[in-house]
């Protein structure tokens, strides 16, 4: 299985954006996804989902929670230390699609 880093060499770049909104069915953001330290191995991970699968959806989830690798498994063992893996634990769990909004950086 690949490591988390190894993943993310694969992925496109995110320098471009600045956050990603995620949106419920209504609309209404539910979290943010910033392009900062801390946070931009997650918004480069829901950045691909997105573009792949057109939403966060339950099968993008799964796909997510492979490329978060080791992180899952430490995510799952530690409820709410890994707050963007666990919204995709929730998805599949609940069978939940949520909508993304790109912020781009200017």
């Amino acid at each position: 299985m690949a490591r988390f880093a190894e993943n993310l060499k694969k992925l496109p770049g995110v320098s471009h954006v600045a956050a990603i909104n995620l949106l419920d069915a209504a609309g209404d953001v539910l979290a943010t996804i910033e392009n900062k330290a801390g946070s931009q191995g997650s918004l480069a991970v829901y950045n691909h989902l997105a573009q792949t699968y057109g939403a966060i959806t339950p099968e993008a989830a799964r796909k997510g929670l492979e490329m978060f690798a080791e992180h899952t498994d430490d995510a799952r063992a530690n409820p709410g230390k890994h707050a963007n893996i666990d919204r995709l634990l929730r998805l599949i769990e609940e069978r939940q699609t949520l909508r993304t909004k790109h912020v781009f950086a200017v």
